[in-house]
């Protein structure tokens, strides 16, 4: 009776005019910024970020929320049209969707993607709804020493599946919680390392960083590799599948749904894990693989369900944690902070409504894009027309006017300008973004975390050690971290990255 009460609770908030107008929003958003290729989820919701600062709390996240799945719905279109995924876990997507349209059946192709993507959407939300209440009440039995044991988990896990050399997304962890110790001393007052300047004793805005090092950097670098988009087609027609498409996409469908809802919790990108997973599985399970690259219905239907079903589970961590399981849930972090709540078990019971609302949004938003998308998809082919060097400078001026409004502070304008060039620098050593920012969000609770507890165990340090949740979580991180670094691992990440360049 809970549960049902929660969910009445959840669509009640959700279906309000004004949280459905932010639904609408962010789902629309999110869908024109997967199809725009080269700008992503994490650099757009990095820019909105000052915009969430005047929302109530509820709001904003629903409205980030409907960014971050809904992108992954609108990546598809330009895998299908161009050949061109507007998202990273849509390159799948462009093997066969592509194929699909250059045989004219780009519509059919949207369509099974619209449509596997809503199923496994619909699914996952389920799951959130069951699964987050019940981790909610374990990890309110959780300690400082746990709390910080866990942070660990997650900060070794974003290492372990970042791309590329695992030394260089160590350092990035590393510097991202450097950064995270600028400001004031929690328990002495003491400012560090603040170079002092007034404006930085409460820290390096979130805000900044962010739009900074996701949003200034991913400008410079699509500039740097701005290619002609040659659309296929002009007119997309024949939306509705076959009963033979039907009969073909129900097995991949449920098997994407399966691989993305367990995957997308992990920390590190799920979402684009569970994709490239979906199409190895297919591909190994099908009776004629041979069709796979020349327009295989399962190669659109199973990797399209799995990204989003990723998408979605990748809440279960944020919400009854509050860790981030990749970029955009650092950002939701940085948002929900921003409105004055602290991440973690805490906010189920404490605000209900929120917890709730965020996860009855999820249903509402997938039905939301999958009404909306396919008829819009005239005007996304128009979009696909509009060059980068138009949409760049409009870009800029909204990331400028959006950091500046959240303290009127200028020093913050300079922050961004900084972090925005560390970031291309970063993409241009082949260093990835994203573990330095989840240092970043998590070095702060992870000092406070460590500092508690070494408090609380007068100075003994084996309490990590002796509390045995804490101790199986450092054991986790230790394993996961050894095996990173075995040569075969070692080598097959670098495979890949090589690969993906």
């Amino acid at each position: 009776m809970d549960f049902l009460s929660n969910l009445a609770l959840g669509f009640s908030t959700a279906s309000s005019i004004e949280n459905l107008f932010f639904c609408l929003i962010g789902v629309l958003l999110g869908t024109l910024i997967g199809v725009l290729p080269g700008i992503g989820a994490t650099a757009t919701i990095a820019m909105l970020l000052p915009i969430t600062f005047q929302l109530e709390p509820v709001s904003s996240l629903i409205m980030l929320a409907g960014i971050y799945y809904g992108a992954q719905y609108g990546g598809s279109t330009t895998a299908i049209l161009i050949n061109m995924p507007g998202e990273s876990s849509s390159a799948v997507t462009a093997i066969d969707g592509y194929q699909m349209a250059r045989k004219g059946r780009a519509g059919a192709a949207l369509s099974i993607a619209a449509l596997g993507s809503f199923f496994a959407g619909s699914v996952s939300t389920f799951l959130v709804a069951i699964f987050a209440p019940p981790l909610t009440a374990i990890a309110l039995q959780f300690g400082s020493a746990e709390y910080f044991s866990l942070m660990i988990v997650g900060l070794v896990s974003s290492i372990a599946l970042a791309h590329g050399s695992v030394i260089k997304a160590l350092a990035m962890v590393a510097l991202g919680l450097l950064l995270g110790l600028v400001g004031t001393d929690i328990y002495t007052g003491t400012p560090r390392f603040t170079l002092g300047i007034r404006e930085y004793s409460d820290g390096l805005n979130f805000v900044a960083v962010a739009v900074g090092v996701f949003g200034i950097a991913e400008i410079l670098r699509n500039l740097e590799n701005e290619k002609t988009r040659s659309l296929l087609m002009a007119k997309v027609s024949g939306l509705l599948p076959t009963r033979d498409d039907f009969r073909k996409m129900v097995a991949p469908v449920l098997r994407g749904t399966v691989i993305g809802s367990a995957l997308g919790i992990l920390p590190g990108g799920g979402a684009i894990l569970a994709s490239f997973a979906s199409y190895t599985v297919e591909k190994r399970v099908s009776d004629k693989p041979e069709e796979f690259g020349q327009g295989a219905i399962a190669g659109v239907a199973g990797p399209e369900s799995a990204n989003n079903a990723g998408a979605q589970t990748s809440f279960i961590p944020l919400l009854t944690l509050g860790i981030p399981a990749n970029p955009v849930m650092a950002l939701m972090i940085g948002a929900m902070i921003i409105q004055g709540i602290v991440p973690g078990p805490n906010v189920a019971t404490e605000q209900p409504a929120l917890f709730w609302g965020i996860i009855a949004s999820m249903w509402i938003g997938n039905l939301m894009l999958v009404v909306l998308n396919l008829p819009l998809i005239g005007l996304w082919v128009k979009l696909l027309t509009i060059p980068y060097y138009v949409l760049f400078p409009i870009i800029m001026a909204f990331c400028s006017i959006g950091v500046y409004s959240v303290n009127s502070n200028v020093y913050d304008l300079f922050a961004v300008a900084f972090f925005g060039l560390i970031g291309y620098v970063l993409v241009k050593l082949r260093c990835e973004p994203a573990p330095l920012l989840l240092g970043f969000v998590l070095g702060p609770l992870l000092e406070e975390n460590l500092r508690r507890a070494m408090i609380l165990s007068r100075g003994d340090p084996t309490t990590f050690f002796t509390r045995p949740i804490s101790a199986t979580l450092l054991l986790i991180a230790l394993a996961v971290l050894v095996i990173v670094f075995l040569p075969s691992v070692r080598k097959k990440r670098d495979e890949v990255f090589q690969e993906e360049d």
